[in-house]
């Protein structure tokens, strides 16, 4: 027991919960082990008896690769587990298909010019939302594939793109039930109104505690119980009451000594994370999960992940000399030179993102550059990663709630203020859509790229998924004002979507962690990021045992395992590459971030630019 904490009784074989309810949704933030615990939980309840849906609702899913098998938005057996299926919710692919049914139930009454406005109103990425969302409330609403299983596990996005997801069943009812007529960015509202049961039915599926079981996913740090506790109460306020907290990988040292100051460091930081816990959660029924020395791929290791008696993957030790690893600090030497630009900082949830993107700020601004630190991260807070900035550091937030009430303010008094009282409240009906949050956090972030052209913006983007989304719109609109040549000067507009694309404006930095999954995952954040032709400038593998070192027998076999994870990226993807050490104390403030640029050295005050400092 440790200051009232509830510590879980470890069992040969864990259940994270039993009896286990219809529909399970594991949510939490980036890099918790998410997706590793639903695909564990599943294999789990499959292996006694029940039939299993594992559904993966992340635009950047890695389903396919933990599983061993490749999937699509239908249900497909996984070989060796006979009673699970899975299937990934393709957003591209369902927003494709609620385009064909929404244009074809006009086809026989609308001329060819009014079908016309119609698709090109269903081009923007509020439809790849809304259509994804389509696809997930049919399963909890008990439509079709749903009827063939016992349990439905649902591996979701990082913490801000999941609570944007539960919040719409109940966000889209509310307006369907107010709104009575009209046309948005998702074409006629009648055609919305065909799918109001469907909403309806999701949301009553959600806020059953008969029916559904909320997991929040957390490691033993003090930044993902944060957001544990945040996203806990924000369920709540939605009526998702009946949840449970796992605390995922938590480490014991085999040998407590100050010889191995890594080691001792990392149990004390998971010990004192959970001391801390907010009441909110310790009241939470709590299962512990340990610490593996594996990558969790294939089936082996995901059984034995809640099954410490099962067989599991074989580990190499690592080599007996590390080989030298290149520092954060070089990279950000060649970043300051041109002293402005746009450097967004992009990767899976949890892979330590913010932290990176403050690092990198923290030291620019300590050469005397003028930086804006910002993210467009729905539960990310920059602030709490650097809460004694330098004067010449900016730092905010683009908060999806104020944008949207920004944008809706400045449409009312605009566009609103000639019309009639009947149009008028039928504009307001409008603006309350809930896609219309993806139009003011695009136009925020406009905002940031053009600030680039005097200083330096550093961003810290929301996870893949979230983020690719937003570079959608930014395509939108860019094709749409390309395509208006009605457009006085529209040959000299540049848009946002253009000084991505220009590596002498933008520097794209991906960032991983030395494993399997993470790495895979950014190579294709990285694919997905070329194919809009945007290039990334560099990687950085973040929170290495490798460049901090361990002689603990456990820490030693994920070292190991690290080492050859970058020199995968080394070979095969990046151009340019930083590791950056796991650091003993956690990297908040000033000192710390400017020690993690500088590979866990505390440095003093960096020469400025300047006159006499070139």
């Amino acid at each position: 027991m440790l200051d009232g904490v509830r510590l879980a009784i470890q069992t040969p074989k864990m259940k994270l919960l039993d009896p286990a309810t219809r529909f399970l949704f594991f949510t939490g933030k980036g890099g918790v082990g998410k997706t590793a615990l639903a695909c564990a939980t599943a294999i789990q309840l499959a292996d006694a008896g029940p039939r299993v849906l594992l559904v993966s609702t992340d635009p950047a899913s890695n389903l396919d690769e933990m599983l061993g098998v490749s999937l699509s938005d239908r249900p497909t057996s996984v070989p060796g587990v006979p009673n699970l299926q899975a299937l990934n919710i393709d957003p591209e692919e369902a927003a494709e298909s609620y385009r064909k049914r929404v244009v074809g139930a006009y086809i026989p009454t609308w001329s060819e010019q009014q079908l016309s406005e119609l698709r090109e109103q269903l081009s923007g990425s509020c439809t790849t939302e809304i259509a994804a969302f389509d696809e997930f409330a049919g399963l909890l609403a008990g439509e079709g594939v749903s009827h063939d299983f016992d349990h439905i596990v649902f591996d979701t996005a990082p913490t801000g793109h999941t609570l944007r997801l539960l919040s719409l069943p109940k966000a889209w009812t509310e307006f369907l039930q107010t709104n009575t007529g009209g046309v948005s960015c998702l074409g006629p509202h009648s055609g919305l109104k065909m799918r109001y049961e469907r909403f309806a039915g999701a949301l009553a599926a959600l806020v059953d505690p008969g029916r559904t079981t909320t997991l929040l996913v957390t490691r033993p740090d003090q930044a993902a119980i944060r957001e544990a506790a945040r996203s806990s109460g924000e369920l709540e306020a939605l009526g998702l009451t009946s949840q449970r907290l796992i605390v995922n990988g938590m480490f014991k040292a085999t040998a407590r000594t100050d010889a191995d100051a890594v080691a001792v460091a990392l149990e004390r930081r998971g010990r004192e994370a959970l001391a801390r816990m907010p009441a909110t959660l310790r009241d939470l029924p709590m299962v512990e999960v340990p610490l593996r020395a594996f990558n969790m791929v294939g089936l082996l290791a995901l059984r034995a992940l809640l099954a410490p008696e099962a067989p599991s993957p074989s580990v190499e030790l690592a080599p007996a000399a590390t080989p030298e690893l290149p520092r954060l600090a070089s990279l950000v030497d060649d970043l300051a030179v041109t002293e402005r630009g746009l450097i967004m900082v992009m990767g899976k949830g949890g892979v330590g993102k913010t932290t990176i993107a403050a690092a990198i700020a923290s030291e620019l601004a300590s050469r005397g550059l003028a930086v804006h630190l910002s993210t467009t991260d729905p539960a990310a807070h920059v602030a709490n990663a650097l809460a004694d900035p330098p004067a010449n550091l900016e730092i905010t937030r683009i908060d999806p709630a104020v944008e949207s009430k920004a944008y809706t303010d400045r449409i009312m008094a605009t566009q609103g203020k000639d019309l009639d009282d009947e149009r008028r409240a039928l504009l307001a009906e409008d603006l309350r859509s809930p896609c219309n949050e993806e139009v003011a956090v695009f136009g925020a972030f406009s905002h940031l790229v053009a600030e680039a052209r005097t200083k330096f913006v550093v961003v810290d983007t929301a996870p893949s998924g979230h983020t690719l989304l937003l570079l959608d719109t930014t395509g939108a609109y860019h094709r749409q004002i390309l395509g208006d040549t009605a457009r006085p000067h529209v040959g000299r507009i540049v848009t946002p979507l253009m000084r991505l694309r220009d590596p002498e404006y933008t520097k794209i930095i991906i960032v991983a962690l030395a494993e399997t999954t993470p790495v895979s995952e950014a190579a294709q954040l990285q694919a997905d990021l070329r194919r809009a032709e945007i290039e990334p400038y560099a990687w950085i593998i973040n929170g290495s045992l490798a460049a901090a070192g361990s002689s603990d027998p456990l820490l030693e076999q994920r070292i190991a395992s690290e080492l050859r994870q970058i020199g995968l990226v080394r070979e095969r993807h990046a151009r340019r590459l930083a590791v950056v050490p796991w650091l003993t104390e956690e990297p908040v403030g000033s000192r710390l971030l400017l020690a993690l640029v500088h590979g866990g050295e505390a440095r003093g005050p960096r020469p400025t630019f300047g006159a006499e400092g070139r």
